[in-house]
């Protein structure tokens, strides 16, 4: 009897069942969203950290302002508030994306391709999962802006406040990017200091109006620069560059390629 009469020959219901199936998007659900952010909210650590130090730099830069910047019409205050909310959704994101670096260590990053999940639906559940953390820092550091005097106008503090969520979480494939690219115990110590690096050049927590032209140009191709203006956007007002958009969009979609291009890589000797 040859293989496939064999295989005609058992039952439908059982032959189903020994086929292997592909789940619906790749396997991205809520169950596996869900593990993923039980273990995030039992991280202590990395939430303390993502949590205290924006709001303890704007404590310390952004509430001592007063009047405006040379050259600016815009509050100070209110500009720090969404630059440091930007940092610490920045730090959130990639923390947990760089988290993937530890999960390769232990080998479960190959387990995991031994299931049907997709490269694409594990990408997206981690950038999922950081994007929910990413939002703790970003409504403490506006709350603690509302407080402490910051000013905008009534309809932009909804409006930056969503930017900014949105602009900081999507860096969660940044974190990934590098988790895949390097060892575990360098992943954390290469993105802490390329994260401070990244936002000052791309005038996150310095404004871009004060700067030279030549920090001015360096700053555009910066992945943070887009993103931090279009954060901004709502208090500052002018123009809108559509060139923000499509650096934003270009820099995330860089990312996120090369996450799933490494996380491919990693584990195709299973």
């Amino acid at each position: 009897m040859t293989e496939y009469t064999a295989l005609q020959a058992i039952p439908t219901t059982e032959r189903i069942d020994l086929e292997r199936k592909v789940p619906a998007h790749g396997g991205f659900n809520s169950r596996l969203l869900r593990i993923e952010l039980v273990r995030v909210l039992r991280n202590k650590r990395t939430l303390i950290f993502t949590l205290l130090l924006p709001l303890v730099f704007y404590v310390a830069f952004g509430v001592p302002q007063s009047g405006k910047w040379p050259g600016t019409d815009f509050d100070p205050k209110a500009y720090e508030m969404i630059s440091f909310a930007l940092y610490g959704a920045l730090a959130a994101s990639c923390a947990i994306g760089a988290g993937v670096a530890v999960e390769r260590a232990q080998g479960w990053s190959r387990q995991l391709r031994l299931t049907p999940l997709s490269g694409p639906a594990y990408i997206a559940v981690k950038v999922v999962t950081a994007m929910i953390a990413a939002a703790l820092p970003v409504i403490v550091v506006f709350v603690i802006g509302a407080s402490t005097g910051a000013s905008m106008a009534t309809g932009a503090w909804p409006v930056s406040l969503l930017l900014t969520w949105l602009g900081g979480s999507l860096f969660a494939s940044l974190g990934l990017f590098v988790g895949y690219l390097v060892p575990s115990e360098n992943a954390m110590q290469i993105l802490g200091p390329g994260i401070s690096l990244l936002a000052f050049a791309g005038g996150i927590f310095y404004p871009l109006a004060v700067m030279s032209d030549t920090m001015r140009t360096v700053a555009s191709f910066t992945p943070m620069w887009g993103l931090s203006q279009i954060a901004r956007y709502p208090m500052i007002g002018g123009s809108f560059d559509p060139m923000w958009v499509v650096s934003g969009v270009l820099w995330i979609g860089v990312f996120f390629v090369g996450a799933v291009w490494r996380f491919r890589r990693d584990t195709s000797r299973v």
